[in-house]
């Protein structure tokens, strides 16, 4: 096995100039860590991680709770695309991820991470309301954490708020004025701020939204998509637009849709949320929000990072991410009798 000491004879310079060139200290020369970083990759040289540790005080291993109540687990399309971004932000600055174990196990989040010695955790995906998941959010673990916001820990998500705003404006502008909204599970933060959005954007357009109209589904789920979307049809003063929780049950709406004999965006419009590939491959295109999934993973990993090597320096923050509006065929324009003679 290389070691310092090969590298400082090849090099021509002490153990601790070269362990000072490979980990990028200030206080040596450009070209020394150029010479040094050369001569370590011709010799094969491969950090000891044990002894890294043990000089650092780290492990350079990141946790992740990823907790999928969906049952898709890497499945999952967003989160997948988050998981890789963090994984590859990660990556690029030392560090290795994990997964901590929801399965089978005798130790509580917190113990498993202090068993595994993770420098940091990641709550990707989780039930915030488990007393587990708490624990491990006070805990003196360094933390960040995906769409959900605590006190004690930097969260990274997308711009809900924004982005149902614009949705929201962009089924006004084709002619709608009846839109209905079936949302995600009430606990849910992200369910929470989108809900929020779509009242003040109706509110701030003067439109007078039914309770009827507004119904709650699980997330991902198509079955109780179509049922609510059979019983907003056969509502007397039916919606003409349908805005689903996600794209994925988008497609339950679509079926009773269908199965009523009804045309998308002919006889009624819907739109979705996610930009999904499954939004880019059904016909009528369907017009949702794209979420920055890539981004919001590279971030929350860039921002824990951060947080672990820079303590003092490092404030709890929230980070927003923008998402963009797709427009699709499933949205056309509307023309309301009543509303276009007054």
């Amino acid at each position: 096995m290389v070691s310092l000491k090969d590298i400082a004879k090849v090099c021509g310079v002490s153990t601790a100039t070269v362990s000072k060139a490979l980990n990028n200290q200030k206080d040596i020369g450009e070209d020394t860590k150029v010479k040094v970083k050369d001569a370590a990759a011709k010799l094969g040289y491969f950090p000891n991680s044990a002894a890294r540790a043990l000089k650092t005080k780290r492990s350079y291993n990141l946790g992740v709770l990823f907790q999928d109540a969906a049952g898709r687990g890497l499945t999952h399309e967003y989160f997948a695309a988050v998981l890789n971004g963090f994984k590859v932000q990660a990556e690029s600055v030392g560090y290795d991820i994990s997964f901590l174990s929801s399965e089978n196990r005798q130790m509580s989040y917190y113990e498993h991470c202090r068993y595994r010695n993770f420098d940091g955790v990641a709550v990707v995906c989780a039930d915030f309301r488990d007393a587990e998941v708490q624990e491990l959010l006070n805990s003196d673990i360094p933390m960040v954490t995906i769409d959900y916001l605590h006190q004690n820990c930097t969260s990274v998500s997308s711009d809900n708020v924004k982005g149902m705003q614009e949705l929201v404006n962009y089924i006004y502008q084709k002619g709608h004025r009846k839109i209905a909204y079936i949302h995600g599970e009430l606990f849910s933060y992200v369910t929470k701020e989108r809900l929020t959005s779509f009242y003040r954007t109706t509110d701030s357009l003067e439109l007078d939204i039914p309770e009827s109209y507004v119904r709650e589904a699980k997330y991902l789920e198509t079955k109780p998509a179509a049922q609510l979307t059979r019983e907003l049809l056969k509502l007397k003063d039916a919606p003409t637009c349908i805005i689903y929780p996600d794209d994925s049950s988008s497609i339950g709406g679509r079926n009773a849709i269908v199965e009523a004999g009804l045309r998308i965006g002919g006889d009624i419009s819907i739109a979705g949320y996610d930009g999904n590939l499954i939004s880019r491959l059904l016909h009528p295109k369907l017009t949702t929000v794209s979420q920055n999934a890539d981004k919001i993973g590279r971030e929350a990993a860039r921002h824990l990072v951060k947080a672990i090597e820079k303590p003092k320096t490092t404030l709890v923050q929230r980070v927003v991410i923008e998402g963009n509006l797709i427009p699709g065929q499933s949205v056309e324009d509307f023309l309301d009798v009543e509303t276009s003679n007054t």
